[in-house]
């Protein structure tokens, strides 16, 4: 049997604790799986007298996570401490320089250094797996590196932060508010203290940038991804997507054009016949779609320890199962240096058209003006209605416009001169309505 795997852990928190604790109780079973033991080794964490509930006495112990990156008594390091600077940044970069493998499951630093970082283990011959930063217990990065050869990929999309699809699912299925599932989505652990990252869009904006770059061969460009979190969604909209024939999702969606690449994050009206309407609570789902294979849809946990630990080990056991001399695979599908720049698409138009939710003073000419505003802007309507808002007719009404075929350009040009006319009581709502999917 060929020498133990030996591994480093830096990061002791739910995840971390979870991947040791498996390596632990699964030991036997991963030795067959594997055709090596692989044991963990050395640790890293800022509290060594923290109970972590898993025996690490066996492990040696390590105050700085740079000293044990690039220490001899590991050949895997699992970096698992967050953020896209500091020690997380300092720590790969430091084991892959000095040849060990990384597992991370961080995708702030790759969506920030992945590139410069796959360099290095290209250039170094090391494995640089991240399986756990993209959808959690799904295998899509997998898929996309190794099981697609061939395969021409025009567009990936998906569902890829469970917090925000729980948020959606239970507003729908309860009619409460944004508010009180947030709260409750904080209590039960699915949403952080401050919860921005995630309802914003950051989050999946991370991980879709990483799949860009694998399903297009391009270098990785999270700060050119058009986003839109969940904030803004309410009642009144989840009640008009289900009398519409949708559901509300919020997707991360990146597809080639004929001007470039298209990157983008927002909530999303899909049919409720779709299999993408299907996926609810934290569950996270990806579509492929590519010239050979069609359309893959992966789908499963996309949050938790027991779903992140499982990429990781995962991860672990691909190393665990390579032997001294075998040549790696690029770590973004293709060589990093032939990553190619990317090039942000040009606006066209979105063929599901548009849901624009305004609510306005309830007075005569409120209604032509907003057409008018329509018209000037190309904008062709495929229905109009208004009602009353919480029964204050003599108040303020509701105006809901779907749209047919128009640009994202129209759409914010209009509903802005609808605003400057000084119609709204409140800020404007405009969602994206894709008709399959």
């Amino acid at each position: 049997m060929a020498e133990a795997l030996r591994v480093g852990i830096a990061g002791l928190g739910t995840v971390g604790a979870s991947v040791a604790r498996v390596l632990r109780d699964k030991a036997a079973e991963l030795t067959r799986q594997c055709g090596r033991d692989v044991i963990v080794t050395a640790v890293s964490a800022r509290d060594q007298k923290r109970d972590r509930g898993v025996d690490l006495s066996s492990a040696k112990w390590f105050d700085d996570p740079v000293k044990m990156a690039q220490a001899a008594e590991i050949d895997v390091f699992v970096e698992l401490i967050g953020g896209d600077e500091g020690p997380a940044r300092s720590s790969v970069k430091a084991a892959l320089e000095a040849g060990r493998h990384v597992v991370t499951a961080n995708k702030a630093l790759l969506a920030k250094h992945g590139v410069a970082l796959a360099e290095i283990a290209e250039k170094k011959g090391v494995l640089l797996n991240y399986e756990a930063a993209v959808a959690g217990g799904i295998p899509v990065i997998k898929t996309m590196r190794e099981a697609m050869a061939g395969n021409s990929v025009t567009r990936v999309f998906g569902i890829l932060n469970g917090t925000c699809n729980y948020i959606l699912t239970r507003m729908e299925a309860e009619g409460i508010s944004f508010d009180a599932c947030l709260k409750d989505a904080q209590r039960l652990g699915y949403a952080e203290a401050d919860p921005t990252f995630d309802i914003e869009g950051q989050d999946t904006a991370h991980k879709l940038s990483i799949l860009t770059s694998l399903a297009f061969g391009t270098r990785i460009a999270a700060n050119d991804i058009y986003m839109e979190g969940i904030s803004n969604i309410t009642q009144a909209d989840i009640r008009a997507a289900g009398d519409l024939g949708y559901r509300i999702k919020l997707l991360g969606v990146a597809q080639r054009t004929e001007s470039g690449i298209e990157q983008r994050v927002h909530p999303t009206m899909v049919p409720t016949a779709s299999v993408i309407a299907q996926v609810h609570g934290v569950t996270n789902a990806v579509a492929i779609e590519t010239d050979i294979l069609g359309e893959l849809l992966l789908s499963g946990p996309g949050a938790g320890g027991n779903a992140t630990a499982s990429a990781v080990i995962g991860d672990i056991a691909d190393i665990a199962k390579s032997r001294p001399g075998f040549q790696h695979g690029p770590v973004f599908g293709r060589p990093a240096k032939e990553l190619k720049p990317y090039k942000k698409a040009q606006m066209r138009s979105h063929a599901g058209g548009y849901f624009i939710r305004l609510t306005v003073h309830d007075r005569i000419g409120v209604f032509a003006a907003i057409a008018k505003r329509m018209a000037d802007n190309d904008i062709s309507l495929e229905s109009i209605v208004q009602h009353a808002v919480n029964g204050e007719a003599a108040a303020q009404k509701t105006v809901i416009l779907v749209t047919h075929e128009t640009t994202e350009a129209a759409v914010r040009k209009a509903v802005d001169g609808i605003t400057k006319d000084g119609h709204l009581t409140d800020k404007p709502q405009v969602i994206r309505i894709e008709r399959a999917g």
